[in-house]
């Protein structure tokens, strides 16, 4: 069997390991004015009526580095590997499927045959009911339009729809109003619903098994809060929807042919979002928005397809962190959108980048040997510049960062527009160039790394571009390191392990518990308040 080389026995490894050491040895100041700063390091995209910008200039590459990181990629088979991604390969090997996420946003004719029917149907399906929402043609048992949408998931069933709602919806000024629940905190779901008409107010159930414990739970309260008030279990049909691959599950707790719609296996939780997952968008900025945000992705997933590795933003973007991560010891990647309608596409990108790379050992299960994802932090500018950038500008850890910006912004506030964009490219200076100064405590290092990012616009075209990029460079990425970026195994044993603690801690023996979960179980039991 012929067994597959590990990335740091490639001779580009080794020749990239070579140069970080020389690379060190120079400020990166220095090296952005010697490789031609902002002129040779951009890269302009165009997509549709858009453009896309990626600066790699605060970055500490040059044209050699560049090049050998381009024949990393190479030596890795990454052009083979991007191939059997679209053409439906099962890439993810450890639970035998495929990732055909681009599927969804793909035109009919160029989706894989085996999911294409599907994949339309379900798209013109959930974009009728959307609509049918919005308009108010469709309304709750007591004839009552909806004026709330309570979407019920966790990880990606909740992450993408909220960032792509919480981004676009005040372009669209219907009068749906959105709330979004995941976290099993008892407080969470007192709060989403407080104030809510259960006559106005329509449920969406996310989960993919239907069985997932913090979207089964919050379902089960929300059921019975909608029972209390409405005393009509006939009435959960008329207000539940659910997005699952449990059909059966989704039968059995009430709702009915009409509200359910299917996700599929091939379609990880993260890269959801394009699936009706995606069912509140659709409702946030309509059927034909969200047909805009597909395109976006599949203008980008045509983009990743097609360009050479060397003009390819995704594998540009994760060249560029490998180059940082492997090979220049950066440990951390903090996500800096200055833009107020981008505040959670940091926790959107966590989960993407973290589920899908933060793993140990190569597909064929052996250890990696290597680094491979780092932490993934960050907030919306300007107010990290009150938080945490103190400890990015004079702290003692290393990073790098994405500066995401907005060039045109939706509002007529200029001067806010102005110093929102003077505050992104001022930070980016100061973490490369730094200040020197007589009083030490004054003196900021610099030194670090920085990648910007510009759109022209955020609208929904724009957001589903930016989204499948960092999708793609994710995968780039599982591809350099030779890991499964499409599996999550380890999120899987605390979510065992609470099982019995749950148990033991409505008053069951905690025999066989060891002893420091023993401890704290009692002492929360001895804790508990008399009801």
């Amino acid at each position: 069997m012929t067994t597959t080389p590990k990335p740091q026995d490639l001779p580009a490894w080794k020749r990239l390991t070579r140069m970080a050491e020389q690379s060190i040895q120079s400020r990166l100041s220095e090296i952005s004015e010697t490789t031609g700063g902002f002129e040779h390091s951009s890269h302009r995209l165009t997509l549709g009526n858009h453009e896309l910008m990626l600066d790699l200039s605060k970055q500490r590459l040059d044209q050699k580095t560049l090049a050998t990181l381009v024949q990393l990629a190479n030596e890795r088979g990454f052009e083979g590997q991007r191939k059997l991604l679209f053409d439906g390969a099962q890439i993810n090997t450890s639970e035998h499927r495929s990732a055909l996420h681009t599927a969804l946003r793909a035109p009919f004719a160029e989706r894989p045959a085996l999911v294409r029917d599907t994949v339309e149907e379900t798209l013109q399906r959930f974009g009728r009911f959307a609509d049918a929402v919005r308009t108010g043609a469709r309304r709750g048992f007591t004839g009552k339009s909806f004026s709330d949408i309570v979407h019920i998931g966790i990880g990606g069933s909740y992450l993408g729809p909220r960032l792509v709602v919480d981004a676009l919806h005040a372009q669209y000024p219907e009068s749906l109003r959105f709330h979004f629940l995941a976290n099993i905190d008892g407080a969470a779901i007192d709060r989403c619903l407080a104030g809510l008409n259960p006559e106005t107010t329509l449920i969406i159930l996310a989960s993919k098994s239907f069985t997932t414990l913090e979207t089964r739970v919050n379902g089960t309260s929300a059921r019975s809060w909608f029972l209390e008030r409405t005393t009509d279990e006939k009435a959960v049909a008329e207000h539940f929807v659910a997005v699952t691959g449990n059909i059966d599950a989704a039968r059995a707790f009430g709702i009915s042919d009409d509200f359910l719609f299917p996700v599929w296996d091939w379609v990880g939780g993260r890269f959801s979002l394009w699936s009706a997952v995606g069912l509140p968008i659709a409702m946030a900025i309509g059927a034909a928005g969200f047909q805009e945000l597909l395109n976006g992705a599949n203008a980008m997933d045509r983009h990743f397809l097609n360009a050479p590795i060397e003009n390819n933003l995704p594998a540009l973007l994760a060249l560029t962190d490998v180059w940082n991560y492997n090979f220049l010891g950066v440990n951390n990647h903090a996500i800096l959108p200055y833009d107020h309608r981008l505040s959670r596409l940091p926790d959107y990108l966590q989960q993407l980048q973290m589920e899908s790379n933060g793993k140990s050992v190569h597909v064929d299960g052996t250890p990696v040997g290597i680094h491979t994802m780092p932490v993934i932090w960050g907030g919306e500018g300007t107010n990290g510049q009150h938080a945490f950038h103190q400890l990015m500008h004079q702290g003692t850890r290393s990073f790098t960062a994405d500066f995401i910006l907005i060039a045109n912004a939706d509002h007529k506030h200029d001067t806010h527009q102005r110093w929102l964009l003077a505050s992104a490219l001022g930070q980016s200076q100061a973490m490369m160039i730094g200040e020197q100064s007589e009083l030490s405590h004054r003196t900021v290092a610099g030194d670090h790394a920085t990648t910007t990012l510009v759109l022209d616009q955020l609208t929904p075209f724009t957001l589903g571009a930016l989204l499948a990029m960092y999708e793609h460079k994710v995968f780039c990425q599982g591809v350099i390191w030779n890991i499964n970026s499409f599996d999550q195994w380890g999120v899987e044993l605390g979510k065992q392990l609470a099982e019995p603690v749950f148990e033991q801690l409505g008053g069951n023996s905690t025999l066989g518990q060891e002893t420091s979960t023993k401890g704290l179980i009692d002492y929360l039991k001895d804790q508990k308040r008399s009801e």
